[in-house]
């Protein structure tokens, strides 16, 4: 399967980008007639036909559109502390597009290496996550926000933070209630500060456990991220 995120999809027809035109005639060496099939991040997946094929502006003609393909009963957002190798925190974003998961928030806590990430590079990672796994939806790229920001900010369903410190949590697995939206917040490589874990517990937070291991942060990420998932099958 042929599949191109197009966010701009509207109409009946369309024209790919020169460099998406390229890829499919040059590349893929699709011709008129081929079939191929089209996605736009916010739920669209479409059949399209190939009516122009040319290298520089490939147009395309609709033959088959669904709306809010593959959508799910819950939001699953992930508040996950910016990992100061990089390339993690893309890892950790790709593999969870391809898993599902709503939106990320880069959180920065206290002991948070990394402030700063460079949002159209992490958001062209998922674009190629939601095309590998076949989804119509793109996870929504929150703007980096503070801890304090996060832990205040409006949240109706269940939120839950992980941390490594001692003291009464429970297995996320078994706090997920099937059907509800999730927040999840997972702290840097130092973790969250004693002071953060407790005001985000005065703030409705659950302190949750994601099993023995000490887990890095794109991992700790991951597991809760398939954890909710798997609940919600």
């Amino acid at each position: 399967m042929h599949l191109f995120y197009t966010p701009d999809l509207k109409d009946n027809t369309y024209r790919l980008s020169e460099e998406e035109s390229k890829h499919c005639v040059r590349v893929l060496r699709l011709t008129e007639g081929n079939t191929l099939y089209l996605v736009d991040g916010r739920g669209q997946f479409c059949e399209a036909v190939i009516t122009s094929a040319h290298p520089k502006a490939c147009e395309l003609k609709i033959v088959n559109r669904k709306t809010e393909y593959g959508k799910r009963e819950f939001r699953l957002t992930m508040a996950v502390s910016p990992t100061k190798n990089i390339d993690r925190y893309e890892w950790f974003l790709e593999k969870a597009t391809e898993i599902g998961i709503d939106a990320v928030i880069p959180v920065i806590g206290r002991y948070s290496e990394r402030k700063e990430i460079k949002p159209d590079r992490l958001e062209k990672v998922m674009v190629s996550a939601i095309k590998q796994s076949i989804k119509a939806y793109l996870p929504t790229l929150e703007l980096t926000q503070s801890f304090k920001t996060v832990v205040k900010m409006p949240f109706s369903g269940q939120k839950f933070i992980a941390h490594c410190y001692e003291g009464e949590k429970v297995l996320l697995q078994n706090a997920v209630i099937k059907g509800n939206d999730v927040l999840v917040l997972i702290g840097p490589e130092g973790d969250f500060s004693a002071e953060e874990v407790e005001s985000a517990i005065m703030e409705g937070f659950i302190p949750v456990s994601l099993g023995e291991a000490r887990l890095r942060t794109e991992t700790a990420a991951l597991v809760a991220c398939h954890t909710v998932n798997l609940i919600n099958q």
